[in-house]
């Protein structure tokens, strides 16, 4: 192996191992609580123009769109986003997480059924049949609203 090779692939190795704690650190706690509200107000856009084609007119391709960037978001590793004290201060606006969201036994749970239903939702929208959509519309917003009831304060 030349001398390049090898450098690149014990760099690669290190990025491997240090990412995930890398990412724990990045920005301040005012940016991981702005980049962590923006994320779900897009998420929110994207299951209403889920909502609108379930209801009114269905049209795959919007809902397959829209399936994909909320599978995107569920899959993006956001849990990086969420460090100890970040229950607390201002992103765009205040944050509504509660404190009760750190050291939950039920957190791994409840955000593996989202990233599941978000995962299922993205099959299902692709396949284009509007029932099955509708159905699954429905688990994923369940999921979504375990998490809000347990881990958000209302405004």
């Amino acid at each position: 192996m030349n001398r390049y090779f090898k450098s690149a692939v014990a760099g690669i190795a290190l990025a491997a191992v240090a990412g995930p704690s890398l990412a724990q650190v990045v920005g301040k706690m005012e940016d991981q609580i702005r980049w962590r509200q923006s994320a779900y107000h897009t998420m929110a856009w994207s299951m209403a123009r889920i909502k609108a084609n379930v209801d009114g007119t269905f049209n795959k391709d919007q809902v397959a769109e829209a399936a994909n960037v909320i599978q995107a978001i569920a899959n993006s590793k956001m849990g990086a986003l969420y460090q100890p004290g970040s229950d607390k201060g201002k992103g765009w606006k205040e944050t509504r997480l509660k404190s009760e969201f750190f050291g939950s036994p039920d957190l791994g749970q409840i955000a593996g059924n989202f990233n599941a239903a978000a995962n299922e939702m993205a099959k299902v929208a692709a396949a284009g049949d509007a029932g099955a959509v509708k159905a699954q519309f429905g688990k994923l917003g369940e999921s979504c609203k375990a998490c809000h009831e347990k881990f958000r304060k209302e405004d």
